[in-house]
């Protein structure tokens, strides 16, 4: 689920590190740069949250300097992916369900987020009960909603594409392809995907019916008449800054147009291939949808762990709730890999359950995406997208 990152098992550093070496410092400086002042817009006197790994320390600290530079002050925090998985075997359960203050605090402060993906291993969590995830899920919910209040800037590195060895494996490539796709999309022109962005926004914007189709069996409809619709080129502007959440978030690598249906109107049936869930593929998912409620969930195989995380999960989470187009050029599905992302051009995601990222009202703890590989949507009968191709 695309939302504010909250801020749990960090070590919080109050100085920068040191400056990477000679060789990597002015790859990192340009991207840094371009983080810090083309996509989060950050301001003189703005406090600014940077997240990540040990392993992103270095261009972390370049980014901390970017910050400084134009007069803003970086805080500087390490996440730690087994930390946060050995917290279920070692921190009581009874706190499960405390409210962080500490996050709280930072949350009131804080002016923007830049985030680095943490994330390692894809089955880290496969064996943490679900109910106890749900838990911590509630309890960090005020704080999702304050610094959506707040309208603080974020900017994510990562958008489900970071170049790991897990991940590669998962897609059936290299961690060489991988990387070449994700720096790729990365680099690619944020003012050409503006302008993309906005001809498929004009068709969305006047758009009364939205209809969905894929040779996978993909055959679902809703209506979307003045529905907000979003692009996502990779860069917070002045004004969007102004406007708020959720206009001033970010995703790397950049290039999505995305909205919410109307609420109760979606109906039919999505089919998705592989679907992947704590290092396990799920085959053959199968979602039925009846007045914009799930009302059937079935599989091939492996459906067990996520059905019982669905069926933990709090009110809102069936409620069929955004459409995303990806428009990055850059970005490519590798031949016979199983890649998925927000991004790729022609790719279509749909969800169900937290839609607040896509200005929807949903606020449930559960949000999840789907990627309909080749499939084609219509705006009233006015191609978009045809077989995974922009049109």
């Amino acid at each position: 689920m695309k939302t504010i990152l909250r801020i749990s098992f960090v070590v919080v550093l109050l100085c920068l590190f040191a400056l990477p070496v000679h060789a990597q410092l002015e790859k990192h400086e340009a991207l840094a740069s371009k983080l810090v002042n083309q996509c989060a817009n950050i301001q003189e006197n703005d406090n600014v949250m940077i997240i990540g790994s040990i392993r992103d320390a270095d261009l972390m600290g370049e980014i901390g300097l970017q910050i400084r530079k134009v007069g803003a002050f970086p805080l500087v925090a390490l996440g730690n992916q087994l930390a946060a998985r050995r917290s279920y075997d070692v921190v009581p359960e009874k706190y499960d369900s405390q409210k962080d203050k500490f996050d709280e605090k930072l949350i009131n402060i804080v002016d923007a987020y830049i985030t680095i993906s943490t994330t390692e291993s894809l089955d880290l969590f496969k064996d943490v009960p679900a109910e106890r995830m749900q838990k911590r899920a509630e309890a960090g919910k005020d704080n999702t909603e304050l610094a959506q209040k707040r309208n603080i800037r974020s900017v994510s590195l990562g958008n489900g594409l970071y170049p790991t060895e897990a991940l590669a494996k998962q897609f059936g490539i290299t961690k060489k392809e991988l990387a070449n796709e994700f720096w790729g999309g990365v680099n690619t022109d944020y003012n050409n995907l503006d302008q993309v962005g906005k001809s498929i926004k004009t068709v969305l914007d006047g758009g009364k019916k939205l209809h969905i189709t894929s040779k996978m069996g993909t055959d679902i409809k809703m209506a979307i008449t003045s529905r907000p619709v979003i692009i996502s080129d990779g860069m917070i502007s002045d004004n969007e800054a102004k406007e708020g959440y959720p206009a001033c978030l970010v995703w790397l690598p950049a290039g999505e147009v995305f909205l919410s249906p109307i609420p109760g109107t979606a109906n039919g049936k999505i089919v998705v291939d592989n679907f992947f869930y704590q290092g396990e593929t799920i085959e053959k998912l199968t979602l039925e949808f009846e007045s914009g409620k799930l009302i059937s969930m079935t599989a091939k195989s492996n459906l067990g762990s996520y059905k019982e995380l669905y069926d933990k999960a709090d009110e809102g989470k069936d409620e069929f709730s955004f459409i995303d187009i990806g428009i990055n050029p850059d970005v490519k599905i590798i031949p016979g890999s199983t890649m998925g992302a927000y991004m790729i051009a022609g790719l279509i995601t749909v969800g169900h359950g937290n839609n607040t990222w896509t200005g929807g009202e949903n606020n449930s703890t559960f949000g999840t995406a789907y990627f309909l590989t080749g499939a084609t949507l219509k705006v009233d009968g006015k191609v978009v997208v045809k077989n995974g191709v922009l049109k």
